[in-house]
C-alpha cells in the first residue's frame, strides 16, 4: 500500500482541510467585523467632529479640537490635503498615516484630520492574533487528526496483521469490543472459521479418497505386471498389459501427489531438487504420446537450477504440462526449456480456449461454453502444485499458434 493511500494520511488531511476552511471562513468574518468597527470608530468619529466643528466655524466661534484631531476650512487646508474627493481617506504624509474626512458646507470645503488614531495599531494587533490563531488552529488540527487517525487505524492494522498470521489458532483482537471494530472483527472471525472448515473438509476428503484409491491401484498394477510377464508370445496381450500398467502407475503417482497436496506445505520435507533430471525423465516418459504424429519433442537446457521441493510434485507439474502439450498438438513441435528461474513448455497446437485459460488462472468471463471441453485434472493439478510450492504458473498464446506455459520458481530458488 502506498503511503499516499493510507487511511491515516486521509484522516489527517481531512482534519487539516476542515481546519483550513474554518480558518478562512472565520478569518473572512473577522475581517468584515474589523472593517465595520473601523468605519464606526474612525469614520463616524470624523463625521461627528465635522458636524460639530463646521457650524461653529461658520458662526466664527472658536473650534477647539481634542488632541490628535484638527479642523481646516477653505484656504487653511494644507496643500497636501487639497483636492481630495468627499469622504474618508487614508493617506500617508512623511511616513505617517492620516485619516482625513473631506466635506463641504455653505462656506466651502473643509477637512477633519485624525493625526493620532490608535485604530491602525489595534487593527494590526487583531489581524496578528487572527493569524496566530490560524496557525495554532492548524497545528491543533494536525495533532488532533493524527491522534484520531491513530485511534482508528491502529485497531484496523492489528486486525489485518492478525488475519494475515499463518497461525489460525490465535484469536483475533477486538472480538469483545462493542463498537463497529468489534463487529468487523467478529465478522472476520466467523468468515475465517467458515473458510477453515471448508478447507479442512476438502483436505480430509482428498486424503481419504487418495488412501482409498491406493489399494485398488496396487492390485491393478500387480495384476498388470503378472499379465505382462505371462503374455509371452502374445504381443497384443502384452501391449494391453503394458498400457494398463503405465496408466495405473500414472494414477498411483497422481494419488501420491494428491496426498502430498492434502498436507500443509510446512509439514512436507522440501529437499533440494535439480530441475534438469526431473524434466528429462518426464520428457522421456511422454514420447510415446507422439507415436504416429508428425510432432517432435525437444528438450533444451539453457540454465539449470535447483529448488526446494519434493521431486514427486515437480514431476507431476512438469509431466502434466508436457503430456497436455503432446496430447493436443497434432503437428509441429513441443518444446521444453529450462531457463533459470523458469520451466517453459511451448507447443504448436490449437491453443487454449479463453474460458479454459480464465478458469485455470481464476479469471472471470461473462459466459462459458457448455460442453465437455475443459482444462482437465492435469492442468488443475499443476495450478495446485504451483500454489503449494510458491511458484507461479503463466499461460500465454503463441503468436504463430499454440500455447506457452511457464512455471516461475523465483520465490523458491536454492542459493547457487
Amino acid at each position: 500500500m502506498n503511503k499516499s493511500d493510507s487511511l491515516h494520511r486521509v484522516i489527517v488531511i481531512a482534519f487539516l482541510r476542515l481546519a483550513f476552511g474554518g480558518c478562512i471562513f472565520f478569518g473572512a468574518l473577522a475581517a468584515v467585523a474589523v472593517e465595520g468597527i473601523e468605519e464606526y470608530l474612525v469614520d463616524d468619529r470624523l463625521a461627528s467632529v465635522a458636524a460639530w466643528a463646521s457650524p461653529r466655524h461658520a458662526a466664527n466661534l472658536p473650534v477647539d479640537m481634542p488632541a490628535g484631531l484638527s479642523f481646516h476650512h477653505g484656504d487653511a487646508i494644507p496643500p497636501e490635503l487639497r483636492g481630495l474627493p468627499e469622504g474618508v481617506h487614508e493617506i500617508f504624509i512623511n511616513g505617517n498615516e492620516l485619516h482625513v474626512l473631506t466635506g463641504k458646507d455653505a462656506a466651502g470645503t473643509f477637512v477633519v484630520v485624525d493625526h493620532s488614531s490608535e485604530y491602525d495599531k489595534i487593527e494590526w494587533v487583531v489581524y496578528s492574533m487572527i493569524g496566530a490563531g490560524f496557525l495554532g488552529f492548524l497545528g491543533l488540527s494536525l495533532v488532533l487528526g493524527r491522534f484520531v487517525a491513530q485511534r482508528i487505524v491502529t485497531p484496523i492494522t492489528a486486525l489485518a496483521d492478525a488475519v494475515r498470521e499463518k497461525d489460525g489458532m490465535a484469536p483475533l483482537p477486538l472480538l469483545h469490543n462493542k463498537d463497529e471494530m468489534g463487529e468487523l472483527a467478529r465478522a472476520f472471525a466467523a468468515r475465517t472459521d467458515e473458510l477453515k472448515r471448508a478447507f479442512d473438509r476438502e483436505r480430509f476428503f482428498t486424503g481419504d479418497v487418495s488412501h482409498e484409491l491406493r489399494t485398488p491401484l496396487t492390485v491393478i498394477i500387480g495384476a498388470a505386471e503378472i499379465i505382462k510377464a505371462q503374455a509371452g508370445s502374445q504381443p497384443t496381450l502384452a501391449a494391453a498389459a503394458e498400457r494398463i500398467l503405465r496408466t495405473a502407475s500414472e494414477a498411483a503417482e497422481c494419488v501420491t501427489v494428491l496426498l502430498l497436496l492434502a498436507r500443509a506445505p510446512e509439514l512436507i520435507d522440501a529437499p533440494e531438487t535439480t530441475l534438469s533430471a526431473v524434466v528429462q525423465e518426464e520428457v522421456a516418459r511422454s514420447r510415446h504420446l507422439l507415436d504416429g504424429k508428425a510432432v517432435s519433442l525437444e528438450c533444451r537446457m539453457d540454465t539449470d537450477f535447483a529448488v526446494h521441493a519434493r521431486s514427486e510434485l515437480l514431476a507431476a507439474a512438469v509431466g502434466n504440462l508436457i503430456r497436455n502439450a503432446c496430447q493436443y498438438t497434432s503437428q509441429g513441435v513441443v518444446s521444453v526449456r529450462i531457463s533459470r528461474p523458469q520451466i517453459i513448455v511451448e507447443d504448436t497446437g490449437p491453443g487454449m480456449p479463453d474460458f479454459v485459460r480464465a478458469r485455470l488462472l481464476n479469471e472471470s468471463l461473462p459466459s462459458e461454453p457448455v460442453g465437455s471441453a475443459g482444462s482437465g485434472l492435469g492442468l488443475a493439478l499443476v495450478m495446485r502444485i504451483c500454489e503449494h510450492l510458491g511458484a507461479r504458473l503463466t499461460v500465454e498464446p503463441r503468436s504463430q499458434g499454440g500455447t506457452v506455459f511457464a512455471i516461475d520458481f523465483s520465490q523458491n530458488l536454492t542459493v547457487s
